[in-house]
């Protein structure tokens, strides 16, 4: 029988003393917002670190952030049709607050993150391991062809749409010397978009089967020389340390994987001067990101190896088994509800 109409639809609960399955009443979307059927969602790091203690979070809670599905449902000026295949924002702004009037939606006052609100709260089905999930007025959505597959999909609403953000920072990027550190999810998507605006990538990472897997989406092999463009989604405190003392006159640093607390980085001021060089972090991503993020997988999904970065799904029932490290060829676990 189908879940909708049961009203009820199945989620993972985690908590602190572990993960269990739960009916959940589906409900009715009110003005503005969307119920989506969950058809895959991907397994980010940040929810790994929730799991393992070394990021806090509400519990308990219905985690996933990155996750891709159809509307089932809408309410009364939610913008979308039901069917529509889509994929949504991390974070739910109010559209109301200064920081909301001055662009930084993804840093609103009032904001509420998906994957990452209390399961007891006023949005219980709020992360994507689950059958459904609603997204409340003030989330960004994007449609997503049917044509790109949904391993492909799911992680353009937190990894590449955080990279979209991390190139606006960084300026023009064509015939430049990047430099990027760290080849994780985020890392990889970065050396795609990079080579893709004509970019002469590098890369670092201390692991060799992840330097491997980014040449194969437009990296050469790091030679230690100067750059234009640094971006840091390592987080690694040595690593930005090393990426800030190798820009060149001018040069740009992108902190985008500093997002735990960690010891700080000595920063010469008399180098920044008279290097004229810029040091600048993003967090979140705006919704113009999250477009610009799906109209790049739907052009390169046929010509990059995306889709050997996502392991095959398991059910809901076996989530436990992916929520912990996978082998270093594969980026994403996923969950097919």
């Amino acid at each position: 029988m189908d879940t909708v109409t049961r009203r009820l639809t199945r989620a993972a609960i985690w908590s602190e003393a572990g993960v269990r399955l739960r009916d959940v009443e589906l409900p009715e979307p009110g003005r503005g917002e969307l119920l989506v059927r969950v058809d895959l969602a991907t397994v980010c790091g940040s929810d790994l670190h929730t799991v393992s203690g070394r990021r806090a979070a509400p519990s308990p809670s219905i985690l996933g952030h990155e996750a891709v599905g159809r509307v089932v449902a809408a309410g009364p000026d939610a913008g979308r049709e039901i069917g529509e295949r889509v994929v949504w924002s991390v974070t739910a702004a109010c559209g109301r607050c200064a920081r909301c009037r001055r662009g930084f939606t993804a840093k609103c006052a009032r904001v509420r993150k998906v994957g990452h609100e209390a399961f007891t709260g006023d949005w219980p089905l709020s992360g994507g391991y689950a059958e459904h999930i609603l997204l409340p007025a003030g989330v960004g959505t994007v449609a997503v062809p049917d044509e790109v597959p949904d391993a492909v999909a799911a992680p353009a609403g937190c990894a590449t749409a955080t990279v979209m953000a991390a190139l606006e920072a960084a300026g023009e990027l064509s015939g430049r010397r990047v430099l990027v550190c760290g080849a994780g999810m985020l890392g990889i998507t970065a050396v795609a978009a990079c080579a893709d605006r004509g970019a002469q990538v590098r890369i670092t990472d201390p692991h060799r089967e992840r330097r491997d897997l980014a040449r194969r989406f437009g990296a050469a092999a790091d030679n230690g020389g100067l750059v234009d463009i640094a971006f840091d989604f390592s987080g690694s405190t040595a690593a930005v340390a090393a990426a800030l003392g190798r820009l060149d006159l001018g040069g740009t640093l992108v902190l985008a994987g500093s997002v735990t607390p960690g010891p700080t980085v000595a920063v010469d001021p008399e180098a920044v001067v008279r290097g004229w060089l810029t040091v600048t972090g993003v967090h979140n991503y705006e919704p113009r990101h999250l477009a610009h993020a799906v109209q790049f997988l739907t052009r390169t999904h046929h010509t990059l190896p995306w889709r050997d970065l996502v392991a095959e799904p398991v059910g809901l029932a076996a989530i436990t088994t992916v929520l912990g490290p996978t082998p270093r060829n594969i980026l994403r676990a996923s969950v097919a509800p």
